[in-house]
């Protein structure tokens, strides 16, 4: 059915087709979510909406205030990493040109930064994973020199240190061999043909404080916002951190936080970390975003939502959690032209996505494709700005938790703001979820 297949079903893809091609996304008749399951979320609609005459346009957004080069996002709605290597000198071609042409940022992956990244001048997130592929020393450590000539690049905004991945919770990035082009190995610094397998963590970082030193360390070497990507799971670090800021002082936090969900996606993961390791989304961004709020620190460090979310609806609920920006990668893979065929890890992508196959490439026009990616953003955009006008208020990022509901395990809707609790309240036994009552287990979380 339209709503039933894994990992997206097709009303999700036929969102994004449709989206990308500039195509009428109205729909007739009725729709076909079901609201009753639990977890359902959908949002409360205003008696007196938002006119056109008083809506307003989400302003940029400033991220890393105590950099030397500070970057005022534009876009609320961005694309997340994929590495070159991942996918093909064509479709990160298509990527980097959209996101020009739609006015967002294009979060480079762990693979390094290639030519092709460059070509349109769009701005850049620059990934740096556990192997610190563009930027490290032979043996494996982070090349200040590299990250100096990295940093000088104008189209480079900002620094995300990779921490840990939504479908690879705990294990570092993995690149078939089959995929390891000259190219490829070239840019990351590492044999061809053979597998690049990441470490399962920065061998420099095994403290709070040794991470607050690394992003101090990059930020310092760069001059431009530095940030983590993580996946929670065991969260007690969330409050040593926030702790450890608080004692050096706010100048020391990273700009930003990357909030990656367990059902975020990959080219390849072992599937037991794919299947079971991690908090999803829905879990995870509210405890960040209170553990953020509760210790005071939650202006001076932007949140990116990530994971999953493909849809005006996922991108409305983030925001209404209480995130800044939410970041997708399989969504523009679906706008690129992807059909979920499950095969990112063997280089055989048909669809020339996920390929360094010349002859599967051939479909995958980067001056075509490059519209749909810009398509998508605006359009995407453009609908969480009408989730957001219908619950009365002017622009997305003016929406609350209390502008959505999400279905309690007793069957009736809750507001979101209602539904989840702190960590705080956990951390006293208490569960304030409606329907649930119980006492969570002692010992140390993280």
């Amino acid at each position: 059915m339209d709503r039933e297949e894994l990992p997206f079903n097709r009303a999700q893809r036929s969102f994004v087709y449709r989206a990308a091609k500039d195509l009428d996304t109205t729909a007739s008749f009725g729709s076909t979510r079901d609201l009753t399951p639990t977890g359902s979320v959908f949002f409360v609609n205003c008696p007196f909406p938002t006119l056109a005459t008083d809506a307003a346009t989400s302003e940029p957004l400033v991220i890393g205030p105590h950099c030397s080069h500070p970057y005022a996002a534009p876009s609320l709605f961005n694309i997340s990493g994929m590495s070159y290597g991942a996918i093909s000198k064509p479709a990160v071609q298509a990527l980097s040109q959209g996101a020009a042409r739609a006015g967002c940022w294009l979060n480079t992956g762990e693979g390094g930064l290639s030519p092709y990244h460059l070509e349109a001048g769009c701005d850049l997130v620059f990934q740096i994973g556990t192997a610190k592929y563009g930027v490290r020393t032979p043996d494996g450590r982070l090349d200040h020199d590299r990250l100096r000539e990295v940093a000088a690049l104008a189209p480079v905004r900002m620094f995300e240190i990779k921490l840990s991945q939504g479908a690879k919770p705990g294990k570092g990035g993995l690149l078939p061999g089959r995929k390891v082009t000259e190219k490829v190995a070239r840019i990351r610094g590492i044999p061809v043909g053979l597998d690049s397998i990441s470490p399962n963590r920065h061998v420099e970082v095994d403290s709070i404080p040794d991470l607050l030193d690394l992003i101090t360390e990059v930020r310092t070497t760069t001059g431009k916002p530095t940030g983590i990507k993580f996946v929670v799971g065991a969260y007690g670090w969330l409050e040593t951190l926030c702790r450890e800021i608080l004692e050096r002082g706010t100048a020391f936090a990273p700009d930003f936080v990357t909030v990656d969900g367990a059902d975020g996606g990959s080219g390849a993961a072992p599937g037991a970390l794919m299947d079971s390791m991690g908090l999803p989304l829905r879990e995870s961004l509210p405890m960040v975003i209170d553990i953020l709020e509760r210790y005071g620190l939650r202006e001076r460090v932007r949140v990116i939502a990530s994971g999953k979310l493909v849809t005006p609806t996922d991108v409305a609920w983030a925001l209404c959690v209480g995130a800044d920006f939410a970041v997708s990668a399989r969504g523009f893979m679906f706008a690129l032209g992807c059909i979920q065929s499950m095969q990112c890890n063997k280089d055989t992508c048909p669809t020339g996505i996920t390929t360094h196959n010349p002859r599967l490439q051939q479909g995958l026009d980067p001056a075509h494709k490059s519209v749909r990616v810009a398509h998508y953003v605006r359009n995407t955009i453009h609908e969480v700005e009408v989730i957001a006008h219908s619950c009365g208020v002017r622009e997305p990022r003016e929406l609350e938790r209390f502008h959505a509901r999400i279905v309690a395990s007793h069957g009736q809707s809750v507001p979101l703001d209602a539904f989840y609790p702190t960590l705080r309240e956990i951390n006293q036994g208490r569960d304030v979820r409606p329907g649930v009552s119980r006492t969570q287990p002692s010992g140390n979380r993280e």
